[in-house]
């Protein structure tokens, strides 16, 4: 088959952000994200606002734009425009990985065929899907690089998942992941790691092969961790848990921006792309999930490790001449307040022990201060204190 990849500026960027709603008063979910996007967009035609697979759940998106900077502006002027509709309801807004303390199986999935196919076919693991992500979309001019860039984009797969993990509760427990929602996500047919394809061609390979054994409808079901979107002619990263804040989103986003620009600009100078075997990033797929940034992650494909924090601030350092060009500066430094303030799971964990009435024991009154404090962080737009 022949997949075309529409044409799309280099490095353009795009941001898409999972918000979960929940009561102003109990801190639990509430299902009324079909009611936000009604009051908002009768016809459901809103460029910046989608209903998501929960009812619970809606999704912001910025326009395609040239910095991170004015994605995030996009970003701040939806969410604005979504308390609008979400305040008179008592609904407050959360972006974590994770709920820390809603039951599952007591949401609702959204309306939609699709969204009926997922739960028809993985069945338990699709009820279980109460997990948010953000999306960063980057341009790519040349469908020859995606294949190459996306393999070498595995390279730094635990940077993006350790830095930005967020849901080390799940169902009322603390999993003893930084991040769980990396590990549910995997469990749904073609999502988690991509495949490490070389060229356009194989990947068309895959996609057909899928068609016609009925393992997907169109190339939007192939749910990789970082993936292409021939629809827009990007490269898709979907490592990184739902990000709290605005300030630390767009330090994510920035270091995925700066990363696929170098990756695109050695391919242009012939270098050769930093590539690591599979077995190595299930790897650190997993030491990031578990550990986030205390990870010791493996640097190469000649099985060298460091410490994740430590590897950080050696690539921020290496892509400042990117994010210069790129109009990133500020945010890709931002990455160094997420190395030495910790990271969102750490935030959550410390709230709930210091609400904890007994020590290491989480009831109600812990984990809905939990909630409290992200609510508290996403109005504010920053990380806080616990």
């Amino acid at each position: 088959m022949v997949l075309e990849f529409a044409a799309s500026q280099r490095s353009t960027v795009g941001l898409e952000w999972e918000i979960a709603l929940v009561d102003a008063d109990s801190g639990d979910m509430r299902q009324a994200g079909p009611a936000v996007v009604q009051a908002l967009s009768p016809d459901r035609a809103h460029p910046n606002l989608h209903p998501e697979f929960l009812r619970n759940t809606i999704e912001i998106v910025s326009g395609v734009s040239t910095t991170v900077g004015q994605a995030g502006a996009d970003l701040a002027r939806t969410l604005a425009e979504v308390r609008t509709a979400t305040d008179p309801m008592r609904v407050e807004l959360v972006s974590a990985g994770t709920h820390p303390f809603t039951r599952w199986d007591t949401q609702k999935i959204t309306d939609d065929e699709r969204y009926r196919t997922v739960v028809d076919r993985a069945q338990l693991w699709g009820r279980q899907m109460l997990i948010y992500g953000l999306h960063v979309h980057v341009g790519v001019e040349d469908r020859a690089k995606v294949m190459p860039i996306i393999r070498s984009l595995l390279v730094y797969y635990p940077y993006l998942l350790a830095l930005s993990a967020s849901s080390p509760f799940f169902d009322g427990r603390d999993t003893g992941y930084a991040s769980m929602r990396a590990l549910l996500f995997q469990q749904l047919p073609t999502a988690g790691l991509p495949y490490q394809f070389g060229t356009w061609r194989e990947f068309e390979g895959y996609v057909d092969g899928m068609l016609h054994t009925g393992v997907i409808d169109s190339v939007n079901d192939v749910r990789w961790d970082v993936r292409p979107a021939p629809g827009f002619g990007t490269v898709e990263v979907r490592v990184c848990d739902g990000v709290s804040n605005l300030s630390e989103l767009l330090s994510l986003a920035a270091l995925t921006h700066c990363l696929v620009e170098h990756l695109s600009a050695m391919l242009d100078d012939g270098e050769p792309l930093p590539t690591m075997p599979q077995w190595f990033v299930s790897e650190n797929k997993w030491r990031a999930a578990r550990y986030g940034t205390d990870a010791i992650i493996i640097l190469d494909d000649a099985g060298n490790e460091d410490l994740v924090t430590d590897a950080t601030r050696r690539l921020v350092t290496r892509l400042a001449p990117v994010a210069e060009l790129l109009g990133c500066a500020a945010e890709l430094a931002g990455v160094l307040d997420i190395v030495e303030r910790g990271a969102s799971y750490q935030r959550q964990r410390a709230v709930a022990a210091a609400h904890a009435q007994h020590p290491g024991m989480l009831g109600n009154d812990a984990l809905e201060a939990v909630v409290a404090h992200l609510v508290a962080e996403l109005r504010a737009g920053t990380p806080l204190t616990p």
